[in-house]
């Protein structure tokens, strides 16, 4: 059985607005757990643009998501969040003590005062490659995570893709798998430059192998890979052997098993009350895109506002008794010392 992580609160999403939460809630004393289904923090900002400039935050002019999401891991540094990547809550469960049960598809538990769900518009799920009967290998031979390294040791490994993503793994698994072979359909990558100059020195000196075409079958029975068709340019095929195949296609919004929550849904957004943030679950709240109210405007900066208000119930509910008295950064010793500025 495995073992169940008591805590005051769990936040659904490592996007900015998860991030701040973290750091709002740290301010009380309330550290906090954080699940998100990508493999890296920042959310949407970090995933989708992360070279691409925001204009639209306080104080600074411009930043990237990239950079915005930098700044906001050393900004949260002195409260310590643990977080869990690769992870999808699929379990919601409201306790006979009015707590809550969150467990994920990666095995965990979290009984929990206070949900937080900064999800943006849901979580992401990866695109599924248009291969015919690719369902019934996933989860035993195609996989759209890494959750653990290890698990592909000395194992012949078919990584598809030509992003960030792909390269990544590829450099990442290089070491670890019996051989890795980088499909992609050309010879052109919309990773990082650096990443794809090391994926061709490593290709160059025969350490992994760089195939161009379109995965177009998977051969195997029983969810069982043994190898992968490959249809090259020219319309020629060929066939792959592998243990494992790793598609990255993209990543696809979805409100995802939040929508089995049993919360008040309002066209797949979760409303919420505007002095609070909380849900019509007590202890659920929800910040950020995800969330609806009169008024309601879509941006980053909104979402820290909501999470400023969020942190102040939350500390309420997760003790009553306690007397919150609010104090600003600039002032108080106390926050300052928490901060490990003073």
């Amino acid at each position: 059985m495995t073992e169940t992580i008591k805590t005051d609160a769990v936040i659904v999403g490592a996007g900015p607005v998860g991030l701040f939460a973290v750091f709002e809630l740290g301010l009380l004393d309330i550290r906090a757990h954080v699940i998100d289904i990508l493999d890296r923090p920042g959310g949407q900002c970090a995933e989708l643009y992360p070279e691409k400039p925001i204009y639209d935050i306080p104080a600074l002019p411009v930043v990237t998501g990239q950079g915005l999401t930098d700044n906001l891991l050393e900004q949260i540094k002195p409260f310590s969040p643990t977080f869990h990547f690769s992870e999808m809550v699929t379990g919601f469960e409201h306790l006979p003590d009015d707590r809550f049960l969150l467990t994920t598809d990666g095995g965990k538990r979290f009984d929990t005062k206070v949900v937080v769900i900064a999800a943006g518009g849901g979580s992401f799920q990866p695109k599924r490659p248009p291969i015919p009967g690719v369902e019934a290998f996933e989860g035993k031979s195609v996989h759209y995570a890494v959750r653990r390294m290890e698990a592909f040791r000395g194992r012949r490994v078919l990584i598809v893709g030509g992003g960030d993503s792909a390269l990544d793994w590829t450099l990442n698994l290089a070491p670890v798998a019996g051989r890795v072979t980088l499909l992609h359909r050309r010879d052109a990558f919309r990773a990082a430059p650096d990443s794809v100059n090391k994926m061709r020195a490593l290709v160059e000196a025969g350490v992994i192998d760089l195939t161009l075409g379109q995965a177009v079958e998977l051969i195997g029975e029983d969810g069982v890979l043994e190898a992968v068709r490959v249809k090259r340019d020219d319309g020629s095929t060929h066939e792959i052997a592998t243990d494992d195949m790793l598609p990255f296609f993209g990543l696809t919004m979805k409100l995802g098993p939040i929508a089995d929550w049993g919360l008040q849904l309002d066209e797949n957004l979760v409303p919420v009350d505007t002095e609070k943030f909380e849900t019509t679950t007590p202890g659920v709240f929800a910040i950020g895109d995800i969330n609806a109210y009169p008024g309601k405007l879509k941006l980053i900066l909104s979402g820290f506002h909501e999470a400023a208000l969020m942190a102040q119930a939350a500390a309420r509910r997760i003790d009553p008794q306690r007397r919150i008295v609010f104090q600003y950064t600039t002032s108080s010793s106390s926050l300052q010392k928490k901060l490990g500025v003073a």
